[in-house]
């Protein structure tokens, strides 16, 4: 409001927020909704909201962020953008270190799990759990968790996670193997619970088998968790082919 010299008071409007302009590879955009594919995203800037808050209102979880450049410089989640600044998403640089290699997954994963496990990746899958449990439990342990709920990547009490890309499952384990790059042991993790295995002696399970199994092969591992009892059996060639994809994917990540 000013005052006029007759004494009275006229309302003037404020001067509009400014825009920060935001710029979003595209690597990152399938996070954006369609509209606003395909070039830069405008958001208000109130002042108050952090960098952080403001990337993750326009859909990209800052699990999936490697760096944030305004204006030129790196700046971390905590900046209050201001009008006029240009901000540059890059993504997480593949492959990703981790200090341990765990991972949790989400309700929607068990394929990804079972996969995991088959070539030796620390793979824990609750199918009962909820969020909140997922996130107790993937900090509890030090896992990252792994997951396709954005709402869920965005929660701030989540020690860490990742979006794991593709509708597949051939697509989804390509896209962990590559992201991580873990260390690979096939064929030494229980597929069903995520226990080690260890080679027994078939005479310690033969009670166990099918008689056609008894008959027809002699090497044997055991769950030291579940009891459960692996052998190579007809499945073996199609599983190994699994392996030697998951293989390749780890080495040319590695590569890169």
């Amino acid at each position: 409001m000013i005052e006029a010299a007759e004494g009275k008071l006229i309302p003037v409007a404020s001067e509009p927020e400014r825009e920060a302009e935001i710029h979003v590879p595209p690597e990152l955009a399938l996070f954006l909704r369609p509209g606003r594919r395909g070039g830069p995203v405008f958001v208000r800037c109130d002042g108050v909201s952090s960098l952080g808050h403001v990337v993750q209102s326009i859909g990209v979880p800052l699990t999936e962020i490697g760096e944030l450049l305004v204006n030129g410089a790196a700046e971390q989640p905590g900046y209050r953008p201001r009008g006029g600044d240009v901000v540059l998403m890059r993504p997480v640089r593949r492959p990703e270190p981790l200090d341990r290699p765990r991972f949790l997954l989400d309700v929607h994963l068990g394929t990804l799990a079972r996969r995991l496990r088959l070539v030796g990746v620390d793979a824990a899958y609750d199918r009962d759990a909820d969020d909140d449990e997922l996130i107790e439990q993937a900090n509890a342990s030090g896992r990252v968790l792994l997951t396709q709920d954005r709402g869920l990547l965005q929660r701030r009490s989540l020690w860490r996670g990742a979006y794991v890309r593709g509708g597949r499952p051939d697509e989804q384990f390509a896209d962990v193997l590559g992201r991580f790059a873990p260390p690979l042991a096939p064929w030494t993790r229980c597929t069903a619970c995520n226990g080690l295995l260890a080679a027994v002696p078939k005479a310690d399970v033969a009670a166990l088998l099918q008689p056609g199994t008894r008959h027809t092969y002699e090497v044997f591992a055991r769950c030291g968790d579940c009891g459960r009892v692996y052998w190579r059996g007809a499945h073996a060639r199609r599983l190994q082919t699994t392996v030697d994809a998951a293989v390749r994917t780890v080495s040319k990540a590695r590569r890169t």
